[in-house]
């Protein structure tokens, strides 16, 4: 920790560890003084498993890039680390590599990454949060020759979906993506693994589900909270779904049909919405009674919004009468009431 160091005696620290019993090595807060040139780097008779490390500052401006990151693609460890560190590329390994973590986070890493790249054939865990990725196609294309890659992360990038023309491929073993705080919007749902089993859309600029599209029969859990939906998505794509957020959205009234169009979800998070309290959401009330307690949070972080003289008022303490909210019994009885006065004028 808090070291600077020469180029030279930097690879010889991880040269030394590199035949060491050391299986676990972290290195944090890493200044870089002296020039980068090339190095043979002897990665035999290792111990190594994980290598760790954080916020390292480069002083040398002009380096072949290839002489640093050559180094580090063809570590012959299961996990690499390399985080805060102002990284701006990474070379493919020049052989299979038994890469199954790595950890590029909190870097300056764009879509030339891994483009073309088939040596990552172990990888299971790639987490690639706070870069500057941005075209959502070209990361689908990345994971397309890493056959074991399970867990995606790609939050806080500057992602979009722009091209509906683009044909996506994800990796055919990808399970969970986390597609959180970036800049997507409901185009995503064209470029979706299929086999997805957990989606993360969190904080993106989402106002729709589309109808039609492509089935995820797979997925199980959803991640739509605070995107610019007005309801709440059915089921018809998502056969499978268990779990749905849909918090801090701008629903006013959810469809009272939720529940019977999507019969497998065990919970739903709906709080913190603009609810209208009006007819409409008194049917979706009454669904969450009979629902048995799906509505995550219910009732403290459900409150109405709308009018203003019910606002803060908790949707379980909200009232309608039948009359006011039935047209077909209010007409009824409004007719009857004018046949009544007119019996009692016509006798007086």
């Amino acid at each position: 920790t808090n070291v600077s160091v020469d180029w030279d005696f930097l690879i010889k620290i991880f040269q030394t560890v590199w035949h060491s019993s050391i299986e676990y090595f972290n290195v944090n807060s890493v200044t870089q003084l002296s020039a980068i040139k090339g190095y043979y780097f002897d990665y035999s008779g290792t111990s190594m498993k994980a290598l760790t490390m954080k916020k390292v500052l480069i002083t040398d401006l002009y380096f072949t890039q290839d002489d640093l990151y050559k180094i580090f693609a063809d570590m012959n460890i299961a996990a690499l680390t390399i985080a805060e560190s102002e990284m701006i590329h990474m070379l493919c390994p020049s052989s299979n590599s038994p890469f199954r973590y790595l950890n590029f986070s909190k870097n300056d890493l764009t879509d030339l990454l891994f483009q073309k790249c088939d040596k990552l054939i172990k990888l299971e865990t790639l987490n690639l949060q706070k870069n500057k990725f941005e075209s959502l196609s070209k990361v689908s294309f990345m994971t397309s020759r890493m056959k074991s890659l399970k867990y995606l992360d790609m939050s806080n990038n500057l992602l979009s979906h722009d091209a509906p023309d683009v044909q996506c491929q994800w990796s055919k073993s990808l399970s969970e993506l986390d597609l959180s705080s970036n800049q997507l919007t409901e185009s995503v749902f064209e470029c979706v693994p299929v086999n997805i089993k957990k989606l993360d859309l969190q904080n993106n600029q989402i106002t729709s589900v589309p109808k039609g599209m492509a089935e995820l029969k797979s997925l199980k859990e959803l991640n739509l909270a605070s995107n610019r939906l007005a309801d709440l998505p059915g089921c018809g794509g998502f056969t499978s779904l268990e779990f749905l957020n849909i918090e801090m959205n701008l629903i006013l009234t959810p469809s009272a049909d939720f529940f019977q169009s999507c019969p497998r979800v065990r919970e739903l998070q709906a709080r913190h919405n603009p609810f209208k309290c009006s007819c409409e959401l008194q049917d979706f009330i009454r669904l969450e009674r009979q629902s048995g307690g799906k509505l995550f949070g219910w009732p403290s972080a459900y409150v109405c919004e709308y009018p203003e003289d019910l606002r803060g008022t908790q949707l379980k303490d909200f009232h309608l009468t039948e009359l006011a909210c039935n047209t077909t019994l209010l007409l009824v009885t409004a007719l009857l009431l004018t046949l009544v006065l007119v019996a009692v004028v016509a006798f007086l």
